[in-house]
């Protein structure tokens, strides 16, 4: 068994539902239990309406397992209840046992995702690393500012924003408005590139916490 490195700050994490952790006394049978976490994690990072997988996105040598046993162990997962199957004609797909899960499983029986066969459902990416660093140093990542950081990230280049959330942290502004002041006035009178920042950093804050006060003035 190789040694593991331990998680990262940088890497994305999956919500878990509670009640899963509840089952674990139940639960003997690894292939199952591999299968139900694999499916949160990907259905988890499935963007859209449309959030199943089918058989194959089971990639057996990620999980360590058998094409089989990894078989197994999604029966046993429907048996148990974890995850719903769901079939239309000649297509098969499985769906977390949750609210949104059970309508979108019941939809998806009486043909009203029709296209469902082209969806592809790759491993999620990794996270941005603007994420991370708001995660760090402003606060929790909602689902509304991580599309206003998506939204970020296409205006302004990825050094700016990670050093305007820095910026912010350090000068004990914790919130996207102040945030995205500091984008706007950099957009707008230009940044030196090649300062040095060490040497002007501290007086560069100043200016930037002077012009931003503008901003939140009424």
């Amino acid at each position: 068994m190789s040694e593991f490195k331990g998680f990262t700050s940088s890497e994305s994490f999956t919500q878990v539902p509670d009640t899963l952790f509840h089952l674990l006394k139940e639960i003997e049978d690894a292939a199952e239990l591999k299968v139900t976490l694999y499916a949160i994690w990907r259905i988890e990072h499935i963007e859209g309406n449309f959030r199943a997988l089918c058989e194959t996105d089971f990639e057996a040598e990620i999980l360590g397992l058998e094409v089989g046993k990894v078989k197994l162990g999604l029966e046993k997962a429907v048996k148990r209840g974890t995850l719903l199957r769901s079939q239309h004609e000649a297509e098969v797909f499985y769906f977390l046992n949750s609210p949104r899960g059970r309508l979108a499983a019941e939809a998806f029986a009486k043909g009203n995702w029709r296209d469902s066969a082209k969806i592809m459902s790759a491993p999620p990416v990794p996270r941005s690393n603007a994420f991370s660093l708001y995660e760090q140093n402003i606060g929790p990542l909602t689902p509304l500012i991580a599309d206003i950081l998506k939204d970020a990230e296409t205006m302004y280049t990825p050094e700016w924003l990670a050093d305007a959330i820095v910026l912010a942290a350090e000068n004990n502004k914790r919130n996207w408005k102040y945030i995205e002041a500091i984008l706007k006035r950099w957009k707008e009178e230009g940044r030196a590139e090649k300062q040095d920042r060490r040497n002007h950093k501290k007086s560069r804050q100043r200016d930037v916490e002077d012009k931003i006060k503008k901003f939140f003035e009424p």
